[in-house]
């Protein structure tokens, strides 16, 4: 079936995006903003709004479908692509892809989203968020036309073999670290709390004190709040490379120090991303790999997680190669096109590495949904909730999509 018409508009993320590097240097909050100067190209300021484009396509059948292009918080860092700005990409999506979205044939999503994703103009390939978006519009528009769930649609075309259970869920709390700590616990989040420690000052410590001290809050809050004395959830903190900068990227000092902390979240599992920054890929997965050698031989059950120059579907498939990590974040607007997050999902589940389909807290409603259902097909070890950082929204999108559409594959799959 074809498309008979493309439609681009503009539209708003669920957060921000933000100049990394000018948050790692010590910017200070001030109100909701960040004070002083942006250092990485793109940004006018630390703290800007974030934006999305929807890609709407209507179909012969006379259906539309939709997928929303998105980019991460911290974009033009750690390898990724700018800032994705409507104003800017609009022109160019209206000026190239428009003709050759209008009249195209979509015999399958595979077939459809390949095409689409290996694209250049002016020799170049086009910005992640852009092929994010085409690739949600044209998996919706396969199941619009096969008149199947997403979710169908991939587990058909992946050859996945249908596994009709949840996915973990994994809340981020964002700065509100306690509060929505404890809305995840009321709620019974499986994997909590991402943490946002991306300042040594505030949040991490110069010896890594602040850091255990929090630890040491989660483990006696969950305890107190839960309702279910068997609810044991998995902690997971994103550290943004920070243990390393204390550490001067010492792999035999920062698995002392993970070890430490995997001792203040007894009896919970603990999971540890980005502990370095190497600013480049093959450092990144050195270094990282003398970490996780350190903790093997210390039967550590702690884990580390690659998120950091882990950020193309090739680059996910070097670190699973090497054996960098026990985990790598698959950051969906990362990837660009949504069919690399399946292969990357699949490829890890394949060669023994737990895969994490992340994302970022700027997205949007429309691509959160279509990433549940990836999930639902694919089978990651756990989910990102979102889009926000306010938890409760993301939650309640990522959580719903997959109970309607477990429903809907156990009817179809009965």
């Amino acid at each position: 079936m074809k498309i008979r018409k493309a439609l681009f508009t503009p539209g708003v993320s669920s957060f921000f995006f933000d100049d990394q590097k000018a948050v790692k240097q010590g910017a200070v909050h001030d109100g909701f903003v960040y004070s002083g100067k942006a250092v990485t190209g793109g940004f006018r300021s630390i703290r800007i709004s974030g934006q999305s484009v929807s890609v709407n396509l209507k179909l012969e059948n006379g259906m539309w479908a939709a997928g929303d292009c998105a980019a991460v918080q911290y974009s033009g860092a750690g390898g990724r692509d700018p800032v994705f700005l409507s104003s800017e990409f609009i022109p160019f999506l209206e000026k190239n892809l428009k003709p050759l979205l209008e009249g195209y044939d979509i015999k399958s999503f595979r077939q459809a989203a390949g095409f689409f994703e290996q694209l250049k103009f002016g020799g170049k390939i086009m910005h992640t968020a852009i092929r994010y978006g085409i690739s949600q519009a044209l998996l919706d528009a396969a199941a619009l036309i096969r008149q199947k769930s997403m979710a169908d649609i991939i587990i058909e075309e992946y050859n996945c073999v249908p596994v009709l259970q949840r996915v973990p869920i994994f809340g981020q709390s964002g700065d509100n670290r306690y509060e929505n700590v404890d809305k995840m616990i009321l709620k019974q989040v499986d994997v909590l709390p991402h943490g946002l420690i991306n300042n040594i000052e505030e949040k991490l410590g110069r010896d890594g004190s602040k850091l255990k001290e929090y630890i040491a809050w989660l483990v006696s809050r969950i305890k107190k709040l839960a309702v279910n004395k068997s609810y044991y959830p998995v902690l997971h903190i994103d550290v943004y490379g920070t243990v390393g900068t204390i550490f001067n990227n010492h792999a035999t000092k920062i698995a002392d120090y993970l070890v430490s902390l995997e001792s203040c979240a007894y009896p919970h599992e603990l999971y540890i991303e980005g502990p370095v920054d190497m600013n480049e890929k093959p450092a990144q997965i050195n270094v990282l790999s003398e970490i996780k050698q350190e903790l093997e031989k210390k039967s550590a059950r702690v884990k580390i997680v690659a998120d950091e120059w882990c950020n193309t579907l090739e680059d996910i498939r070097e670190f699973t190669d090497a054996r960098a990590c026990h985990m790598v974040q698959i950051k969906t607007p990362d990837l660009g096109g949504i069919q690399n997050t399946i292969e990357s999902v699949l490829y890890c589940r394949e060669n023994g590495m737990e895969a994490y389909q992340g994302g970022t807290c700027n997205e949007t409603d429309l691509s959160s949904r279509v990433c549940v259902h990836a999930a639902l097909a694919a089978r990651p070890h756990r989910i990102l909730a979102k889009p926000g950082m306010g938890f409760d929204e993301g939650f309640t999108i990522v959580n719903n999509e997959m109970e309607r559409t477990l429903a809907i594959l156990r009817e179809e799959h009965k």
